[in-house]
């Protein structure tokens, strides 16, 4: 089992991927707690992990408020007395549309849910992984992050501040042996498509909804990809490997051995840089 007797944090874990995270961990051995914002995805997610025999913890948090993370992190460590891993799955796909169209309080409140949120778990569990002097941490990326994405601006400034935030605090914490990390899940048939499908073309743009269309009656990307990637991740398979951002489904990362990390570490691979 690559995460035997670890204990994880999986934020947004109601979710089509967060969810597929908690399976997947739990069947690796490892006992995770789970918090959404949503108390009926947490009770069903719970009632899934059942059948595994594992100890998990559910956890109904507002991730955007610093009480609530203090307070969740606070009964976590009352639980388990530490925590290796944090997965920050949680986010939302913001207002569509041009930004001219854009309800600014929507348009802030994914720089929240996307953004600041993730900071938040991740300032709030630091102290804890440094004085373990170990510690992973893995944050999602999206579309846009990369590359500009019309008609979702928000998302897409949210998805690269937390791209900016996972190579920054890579730097700043390696010497404590934390690793941080971000993962490209690719297409995954969440309730974020649904909201594409719902808003229409005139919002989405013509060409990304007929995508989604495609994308919808395709099935997408599994959700299992991003879920199997964290697990690479959270797991002493990816050694030293810190401030990158991979895609599950197009980076060969399934391959990479300590000489192909130690390779990566020593260049600007999956990470955001100008090219001349």
């Amino acid at each position: 089992m690559l995460l035997k007797n670890k204990i994880a944090i999986i934020t947004g874990a109601g979710g089509g991927i967060g969810s597929t995270i908690a399976h997947t961990f739990v069947q690796q051995g490892c006992s995770v707690i789970l918090v959404d914002r949503a108390k009926s995805n947490l009770e069903r997610i719970s009632e899934e992990l059942k059948k595994y025999n594992s100890e998990f913890l559910s956890i109904t948090t507002d991730a955007c408020d610093k009480k609530e993370v203090d307070s969740a992190v606070d009964s976590v460590l009352k639980r388990f007395a530490k925590i290796d891993i944090l997965i920050n799955a949680a986010g939302i796909q913001g207002p569509i549309g041009p930004l001219l169209n854009n309800d600014v309080d929507k348009w802030i409140e994914t720089i929240n849910v996307n953004l600041n949120a993730t900071m938040l778990f991740i300032k709030t569990l630091l102290p804890i992984m440094m004085k373990q002097g170990s510690g992973k941490i893995i944050n999602f990326s999206g579309g846009g992050a990369f590359n500009s994405r019309p008609n979702f601006s928000a998302y897409a400034t949210s998805k690269a501040g937390v791209v900016r935030l996972t190579e920054t605090l890579a730097e700043e914490v390696k010497k404590y042996n934390i690793q941080v990390n971000a993962i490209s899940p690719g297409a995954v048939n969440t309730k974020m498509l649904e909201q594409v499908l719902e808003s229409g073309a005139e919002a989405a743009g013509t060409e990304f909804y007929k995508k989604s269309i495609k994308q919808k009656q395709d099935g997408g990307d599994p959700p299992q990809l991003a879920a199997d990637l964290a697990l690479f991740l959270s797991s002493e398979k990816s050694y030293n490997l810190s401030g990158k951002t991979i895609s599950a489904k197009w980076d060969s990362w399934r391959d990479w051995n300590k000489e192909d990390i130690s390779k990566i570490m020593l260049s600007d691979l999956y990470t955001l840089r100008r090219i001349i």
